[in-house]
């Protein structure tokens, strides 16, 4: 059992795992969830994933609370929903809730290019942000994905398994 104390399943039908990949690629921004001196934190964040899935890519400012909090604990959560729409139930909406540990990445690290690339073909308007000093890529690996599909329709993924999913192969 996992986190969300069901059984955690390796692989999803075409249709499920085609409604997840169309949330996560549709969506741009999340909900991070910290801890910030030891209570929960939540803030917006714009996320880009990798090509392969495995991984969610943020570009932050060291000024932010996040960014030190992910630092200091590399344990977080990203949440990222359907907006609410007319005559959808909000417990009907759907929506993808990441475990995963934050790593900041360095500029000389072998993924770094590849994760600003990612980065910047989801945000190419963000691209002068990369000359200021204070800001920094930080890659969030999924340890478990919780994927609502609807009311009553929710699974619980591994790594790879939601990789496979958002991925497209």
């Amino acid at each position: 059992m996992g986190p969300f104390n069901t059984a955690i399943i390796e692989a999803m039908d075409d249709a499920t795992a085609f409604k997840l990949r169309q949330l996560v690629r549709s969506r741009t921004t999340a909900s991070l969830g910290t801890l910030h001196s030891g209570a929960p934190y939540v803030s917006m964040v714009p996320f880009a994933l990798v090509s392969d899935g495995s991984a969610f890519i943020l570009h932050v400012s060291g000024l932010a609370a996040h960014t030190s909090d992910m630092l200091a604990e590399p344990r977080v959560s990203l949440l990222i929903a359907e907006p609410e729409g007319s005559g959808v139930p909000p417990q009907a909406l759907p929506r993808a809730t990441v475990l995963g540990n934050a790593r900041q990445l360095s500029a000389e690290s072998t993924e770094y290019e590849s994760a600003r690339g990612a980065y910047l073909t989801r945000f190419p308007d963000s691209a002068p942000m990369f000359g200021l000093g204070d800001f920094s890529l930080f890659a969030i690996a999924p340890s478990t994905v919780r994927w609502v599909a609807g009311f009553g329709q929710a699974l619980s993924l591994t790594p790879e398994s939601f990789a496979k999913a958002v991925g497209g192969r």
